[in-house]
Order: C-alpha cells, then structure tokens, then sequence
C-alpha cells in the first residue's frame, strides 16, 4: 500500500526541514520526502494548507488499564491520543496491578495491539507496588519493553530508594521519571500556595514542595551517575536549579505539561474542579519562565500528564476532587492557540519538543521523517477553529479545563504506521 501526502508544509526538527513537499508513504514507512514526488499508483491525501509533521509523541499519559477502566483503558485512550494527534503514547504504571513486573508490561503491551490504534509503550515503576520501599526488578521490566521507569503521582521519599534506582539507570540506559513532591509540604494541599489561594480560601500547595525534591533527586542523580528525568516541572525555581544542573553535566532532562504552560491559578476562583490538577497550576511569573524555557533547551519536551476521571471524581466539592486533567485531545490545540499563534512559541520548536526531542529521549525509532522509518504523520490545521466540547471526546475522561473555549488550531488527520487513523478529528478506522 502507498500513501502519498501532498503538497503540505513539511516541518520535520530532526532534519531542520520547513518546506512545501510532498510524503510518500509505502508498507508503512517513510520512502521519500521531497517536492514534486509523481507516484502514480499511490493513494493521494492532499495537505495543502496544512502542516505537515513527524507524529507526536506523549511520554506521560494514564491509560488506567488494567484496574480503572471506568476511568480510561487502552482502547479510549488511544482513540483520544489519534483525534488529538499522537501516533505514540507512553502509559504511566498506576494501574491494579502496577506494573512492576514483566506480566503486567506484557499485558499492557497485548492489550494495545489487540484494543488500540496507537503505538503504546509502557513505563514500569521504580519500587513494588508503588510503595516506595523495594525497588522493582528493573532488568525484567526492560526486558518487557519499559521504556522508563516512575512511581508516577508517588514520590519516591526515601532517598536510598532513590539513588539506587538512579544507579540502575545507567546501567539500563532509561530515565528515572520523578514525580517531585515533598508530601510533608504539600499534605491537604488543593492549588498553588500564593496570592490567589488566600484570596480563594483555598489550602496553597508551596513551590517549595516541588522544588525540594528536585533538589535532592538532583544531587542523587550526581552522584550516582544516573540520569533522572523530571515529569510536569511547574515553577522556577525547578527551572533553575536543573539548568545549572545541564551546566555541571549532571545527566537530567524533564518535561512540562501544556496546561501549566496557559492557565494559572487565577482560574481556580471559579471553583471548577477541573482546574484541579498536581502539580497545581501555578503563578504568572512561573508560566511566563516555563514558556521562556522551552526554546533553551532547558526542557526537553511536552507531555499532557493526560489524567482522566470519572464523572464523580470530578463532580464534587473542590476539597473532594481527584487531581487531574483529561488532555489528550486539547494538548495541541491549547498549544497553538496560546503559544504559537500569538508568537510566543516558534511551530518548529513546539514540533521538536513533541516529536524527535521525546524519540531520542527513550530510544524510539520513531518522531522524524526519514525514509525507513515508521511513517507516523501528524497533520495541522493552524486555521481551524472549534470550541471545545468535552462530551464529544474519545477519552472517557471529561474533565477538561478548557472546555467552552474557541481554540485556533487543531489536528486535521493522524496517521500511523502508514494508515490514516484520524481525519479532522474523527476516527477512521
């Protein structure tokens, strides 16, 4: 089977490409990428006026499957992830069972081949069940296909614990995900701790109790030669310290999560729990300093942290709400309309933080458009504009904060492996 994508924008980070070509597709990979491309036999999806990128690739997304079905699995997720653009998705392992051994990563991995229309890879946990106190048997989750390792929304408070599990990714070559909270600091905590939280009644959740962890997983990560990755970095203060860290050669990198990079906790006075999300939607200052990072190289990529709910977790008082933000399908155009549209964020440099930067990250043959490689394709249409109906998402999840908005900008078709999965915004398969 051939696909030839025509006459779009090409923007391909991984071989400085911005140019009008063409794609041809063939038995799923990438054959050549040029203008002018004449392939007679070859089936024409026309991208003129639109944009046309290497997948996306999400390193930080709860499918809930296995144990929380009624909240996401695998084959909603990945739906969601194709109408919101992704081609690849990495699942964190707070399911039930967690997956800290071998038979879980495999189920996940059966389970994505059987139910799902993106590629998955699953993220093992750093210690048995979650709990902080044994670390798992990294060597058999590898093996499974892990392509990291994180206790996800659970710190890692014990710093033994820690600083092994760093010492054991070198050996692996796969990043520690750290979830940095100092629970201590942040216990009861429902929203940034500031201005706003006075004003709203709210308990404040400090920046120190990112910023803390950060620190010490920094050190450790030094001195075990190890290579930390930090998940949904929030304030500036982390910015900071894992800047001069990049600097002394210490081996980290992070991502940052889109809504932390277009809401702040201004928003939280409506009391929609929806706004709800751990790390909490931080100060002005702090946006405006993750949005100056990302062309630094500071951060090395996007990530959703996609949390979806069921409708009862979220439709409560605002202490009772789970924390947590369904955002596959909104990360894009959220992105577009906030950052790129306004200038505040280069296409190019959005492309690269969710393309190539996360596929070199874990060792992905995927995120560029080079001829032999997967041909998973996302295609942009930076023109259009719809309002954002979270009843009319894929994911089961609902709770979405930007819900009502007219945003600028969304997916126009999804491709992976070489078949059209999604076309303006619609499942096609």
């Amino acid at each position: 089977m051939k696909l030839l994508v025509k006459g779009g924008r090409v923007i391909d980070p991984a071989n400085n490409l911005d140019e009008i070509a063409d794609v041809l597709v063939e038995d799923g990979l990438i054959r050549r990428v040029e203008p002018g491309i004449n392939e007679p036999e070859a089936e024409i999806l026309s991208a003129e006026g639109k944009v046309v990128c290497p997948g996306f690739i999400d390193i930080h997304v709860h499918l809930r499957e296995p144990g929380y079905e009624y909240k996401e699995d695998i084959a909603s997720g990945t739906r969601a992830a194709a109408a919101g653009g992704f081609t690849s998705l990495c699942c964190m392992p707070n399911t039930n069972p967690v997956i800290d051994n071998n038979a879980v990563a495999d189920f996940i991995r059966r389970r994505a081949q059987e139910t799902g229309v993106v590629n998955v890879y699953p993220i093992g946990s750093i210690t048995k069940k979650q709990e902080g106190q044994e670390i798992s048997e990294m060597a058999d989750l590898v093996a499974a296909g892990c392509v990291a390792v994180s206790d996800d929304g659970r710190p890692v408070m014990n710093a033994e614990i820690m600083r092994r599990a760093l010492e054991y990714s070198r050996i692996f070559n796969i990043p520690v995900i750290a979830h940095c909270e100092d629970v201590n600091l942040s216990e009861d905590g429902l929203m940034h701790e500031g201005y706003y939280s006075t004003l709203y009644g709210l308990k404040g959740i400090p920046a120190a109790a990112e910023e803390v962890m950060v620190a010490r997983d920094l050190l450790l990560a030094e001195a075990a030669q190890g290579w930390v990755h930090f998940a949904h970095i929030s304030t500036r203060g982390t910015l900071e310290m894992i800047r001069q860290a990049k600097q002394r050669g210490v081996r980290v990198t992070c991502e940052v999560s889109p809504h932390h990079l277009t809401l702040t906790d201004e928003i939280v006075g409506s009391y929609d729990t929806d706004t709800k999300v751990n790390p909490p939607l931080r100060s002005q200052e702090d946006v405006l300093a993750l949005r100056a990072a990302l062309e630094n190289g500071v951060i090395d990529c996007i990530a959703t942290d996609h949390a979806p709910h069921e409708f009862e977790a979220k439709d409560c008082e605002y202490p009772l709400a789970a924390f947590g933000i369904s955002g596959l399908e909104t990360a894009v155009p959220a992105l577009l309309n906030d950052l790129v549209h306004p200038g505040k964020l280069e296409l190019m440099d959005m492309v690269r933080l969710m393309t190539v930067n996360p596929a070199r990250m874990l060792n992905l043959n995927r995120g560029a458009l080079i001829p032999g490689y997967p041909a998973d394709i996302t295609i942009l249409d930076l023109e259009a504009e719809k309002t954002v109906e979270p009843n009319q998402f894929y994911s089961k999840g609902k709770n979405n904060p930007y819900k009502g908005r007219i945003l600028r900008g969304w997916p126009w078709a999804t491709i992976v492996d070489g078949q059209v999965v999604a076309l303006e915004g619609k499942l096609v398969i």
